[in-house]
């Protein structure tokens, strides 16, 4: 798992809250990373239909879709990553050992069954869930601020 994946959750929770067009560097601000991060990911949340661009002085990121009908699943699926996956593999598929020559794959079935069951649960939690999480019955909109 890397950091992608609390990134685009908390930039769309903070477009969710703010209700407006945000640019790379507002959002990078709230996060705490770098725009260029920010756009990195943004990009791939476009290209799924969940955030649109708006060009020009303000210019910058929105909600496409209703925070209550975007999944947790679905951003995970925007960003094409694994939870569990391990890039290296003990043993060897050519040694003549059974345990040296199998681990990899068992493993490897382990960690799809286990990022599967991620995804899964992820299904049921979205955006609208995380900011309700936040702000409990709280009704704190605090719209943008004109861009000067």
């Amino acid at each position: 798992m890397n950091s992608e994946f609390g990134i685009a959750v908390h930039a769309l929770v903070f477009l969710n809250r703010k209700a407006c067009t945000l640019s790379s560097t507002e959002l990078a601000r709230n996060v705490c990373t770098n725009p260029a991060r920010i756009r990195k990911i943004m990009v791939k949340l476009k290209n799924a239909g969940l955030v649109s661009t708006k060009e020009g002085l303000d210019g910058g990121y929105h909600l496409e879709a209703k925070p209550e009908n975007i999944s947790l699943y679905q951003i995970s699926e925007a960003l094409d990553f694994k939870f569990i996956s391990s890039p290296w593999k003990s043993g060897n598929v050519d040694m003549d050992c059974l345990i040296a020559s199998g681990m990899g794959q068992v493993l490897d079935n382990i960690y799809e069954d286990l990022d599967a069951l991620c995804k899964e649960r992820l299904k049921g939690i979205t955006i609208n869930n995380i900011d309700d999480e936040i702000f409990g019955a709280l009704s704190i909109d605090k719209p943008c601020a004109p861009k000067q």
